[in-house]
């Protein structure tokens, strides 16, 4: 935008073209990204089955870094946007700056486990030693050198925070892009098996994080960092912990869930088990776009509420939500149409017991996507306007607080086909929950701001 604050059109321009311009980058990446998890799996499968079911294993600790590198990044995104709005850009430089230092913090926390702990917690789930060592190998790798991974993260968001999401999406890209072409490289020409798989991830995320430093110090001059003048401020870190601890939680909830999720299903078979595996797969390429928008909302939500420009802050979000709900719309007509085919992806074996039980699971759980995408959207306004406390309410709700008495108590009355109805009652439930909370949220803080120009 020339000599143009970048930042300035998250206040000017018109919000018909400014969501997707911000949102559609971050969309593409993410879908890059649930792709790559696919891809990822197959290449480690192909060497050797224990591997896969090693590499599953150690997943809940990979959740657990990026639930916190991200939920700290959305907690810096939306101070520093908030403040860059508010017309501050010191405070928005120094936002940055603390931001990066409660990364690094974070990181070396992983590095301990990865040292001290990888052992021991892949000898919680199972008594194989050939299971226990290759799981250890990986998960050692990943852990102890994952300063790509929560350095990346804090980089992108600083670029998202002043609207600059194709250079986010550039350093995503670079990140997948090549984690994908070292896989089978590192995994089977140099024969080096599961260390090789988590060493392609490693580079990834570290090539990822040299070109979003890069390009944020040459291309987003707003918060260019540096160590001239720093000084930790307990007073922001506060700031960006009221956002980014319940986005962290929020994003953890997952991991939780799917294990919860798994004892009540076991009781059914592991083919019911195998159905949920297969439809977290299948929903990321419907959930993940709307993550993508909402992702983007947060600066463009926090920058108007910052500058007090009431109108814009309610136009965001109602075209933001309804490209969510056209989006979830979309989903929902291909879990109901298209159920056998999506599942045909997955088929092994026993496919026929796949496709039996996942039809009517796709069928029924898909009746959520619309109310999700309202919800979601709403929760994210939360976080860009500093009640991070209201949308973990919200998560909790939707994964965990009505999702799962509602799944245990369907399965003693009306077996596993019942289960599936859990996620519509969990996702309305959570709606109301969350217009009530907007409702206040919008009463007490959106509008008693001064502008509406």
């Amino acid at each position: 935008m020339q000599k143009q604050e970048r930042s300035r059109m998250l206040g000017t321009m018109p919000m018909g073209r400014l969501i997707p311009t911000v949102s559609v980058p971050i969309m593409i990446s993410m879908l890059v990204q649930a792709l790559y998890n696919i891809v990822d799996s197959i290449f480690v499968a192909r060497y050797d089955p224990n591997a896969l079911t090693a590499v599953s294993l150690a997943y809940p600790i990979q959740m657990l870094m990026v639930a916190l590198s991200t939920g700290m990044g959305t907690g810096i995104g939306s101070l520093v946007s908030r403040r860059l709005g508010e017309k501050k850009p010191q405070e928005a430089v120094n936002a940055a700056r603390n931001g990066v230092l409660i990364e690094m913090c974070s990181c070396a926390l992983f590095v301990i486990v990865g040292l001290f702990m990888s052992r021991m917690f892949m000898g919680m789930f199972t008594p194989d030693p050939v299971l226990q060592e290759l799981g250890t190998t990986y998960l050692t790798i990943v852990c102890t050198a994952s300063f790509g991974l929560f350095m990346s993260i804090v980089l992108e968001r600083l670029m998202q925070a002043t609207g600059n999401t194709t250079l986010s999406m550039l350093t995503q890209l670079t990140g997948a892009v090549v984690n994908i072409i070292l896989d089978p490289i590192m995994i089977f020409t140099m024969n080096m098996g599961i260390a090789g798989a988590a060493w392609a991830t490693v580079i990834g995320q570290l090539s990822g994080m040299m070109l979003g430093f890069v390009l944020n110090q040459k291309k987003n001059p707003e918060l260019r960092l540096s160590l001239k003048g720093f000084r930790m401020d307990f007073d922001i870190i506060r700031s960006i912990f009221a956002v980014g601890l319940p986005s962290t939680v929020m994003a953890s909830i997952g991991s939780v869930l799917n294990v919860l999720m798994n004892l009540i299903l076991i009781a059914f078979g592991n083919t019911a088990v195998s159905v949920l595996g297969v439809y977290y797969k299948l929903q990321s390429f419907v959930f993940m776009p709307v993550f993508g928008l909402s992702n983007g909302l947060v600066p463009v939500v926090g920058y108007n509420y910052g500058a007090r420009i009431r109108k814009r802050v309610y136009e965001a979000i109602r075209v933001a939500m309804t490209i969510a709900v056209v989006i979830m719309a979309a989903g929902t007509a291909a879990f109901m149409l298209f159920p056998e085919l999506l599942l045909s992806l997955f088929e092994a074996g026993e496919a026929s017991d796949l496709t039996a039980i996942g039809v009517k699971a796709l069928r029924t759980i898909s009746f959520n996507f619309i109310p999700a995408a309202i919800g979601i959207t709403l929760s994210t306004v939360f976080q860009a306007v500093g009640k991070g406390t209201y949308s973990l309410i919200n998560s909790l709700c939707r994964q965990l607080v009505v999702l799962l008495p509602a799944a245990f108590i369907l399965s003693r009355i009306g077996g596993l086909d019942a289960i599936w109805w859990a996620w519509p009652i969990s996702e309305t439930v959570s709606l109301l929950l969350s217009i009530v909370m907007f409702s206040r949220c919008n009463k007490k803080m959106i509008r008693p701001l001064g502008r509406d120009a």
